[in-house]
């Protein structure tokens, strides 16, 4: 089952450009990874410092591999000091809905 997971992340003022360039690098070496769908990134109409990463996995076993992977975890390394406060995740199942 196809799953999305949602990466909110709240980045300091001044530091967006920087961490776009970031999260671009981000997604390239996600988008090499076994079970890797799709992404998306969202901006907060109100805050674009709040930036949201839609990601969608054919398996949560695929994106658990991607999260524990040290390729991630350097990436995750170089947002981090361009962060407000921790990122936040979460993870759903994509399910289909049936018409009546």
């Amino acid at each position: 089952m196809a799953i999305k997971i949602l990466i909110k992340r709240h980045f300091k003022e001044d530091s967006t450009k920087q961490a776009f360039a970031l999260l671009r690098n981000f997604r390239h070496d996600a988008m090499n990874r076994p079970g890797y769908i799709s992404g998306e990134t969202w901006i907060n109409h109100y805050d674009p410092c709040q930036i949201t990463v839609v990601s969608t996995w054919q398996t949560v076993e695929d994106w658990i591999q991607w999260e524990e992977s040290d390729e991630r975890a350097a990436h995750e390394a170089n947002l981090t000091e361009l962060l407000e406060g921790p990122a936040q995740f979460e993870i759903y199942d994509v399910v289909g809905m049936a018409q009546d």
